[in-house]
């Protein structure tokens, strides 16, 4: 299945969910996947739960009733937010492998250098 592959940007989740709560699918999901967006919806939303939610990773804790036009933004901004992250990851990569492709260039320059004049 999809999260056993961990084949997902965002997750939506309630709290209050028969198998298990939104705080046990929120610790599942980041420890599947640390660059998941996760979104926590409640019909009981506390402070402290929302607090919890943040800490353990949430990117937004949303509490009933939910308005679509403001779901719709902050779907939006979580998968802007986890596009960027994906390509923050990429430039990190490249930048270290040109750090570590210039040493090798000048000993190649310095060897080509010596050829050269022998």
């Amino acid at each position: 299945n999809r999260f056993e592959k961990g084949a997902f940007q965002l997750v939506i989740t309630d709290l209050k969910m028969p198998e298990m709560d939104g705080f046990e699918l929120l610790e599942a999901v980041k420890a599947r996947d640390s660059q998941a967006v996760v979104v926590v919806i409640t019909g009981h939303g506390t402070i402290e739960s929302a607090v919890k939610a943040i800490k353990d990773g949430a990117y937004d804790f949303i509490t009933k009733p939910i308005k679509m036009q403001e779901m719709e933004v902050i779907i939006n901004r979580a998968l802007e937010r986890h596009r960027l992250h994906r390509q923050l990851g990429f430039f990190r990569g490249l930048t270290l492998a040109l750090i570590l492709s210039v040493p090798l260039w000048l000993i190649l320059g310095i060897v080509f250098a010596w050829l050269w004049k022998g």
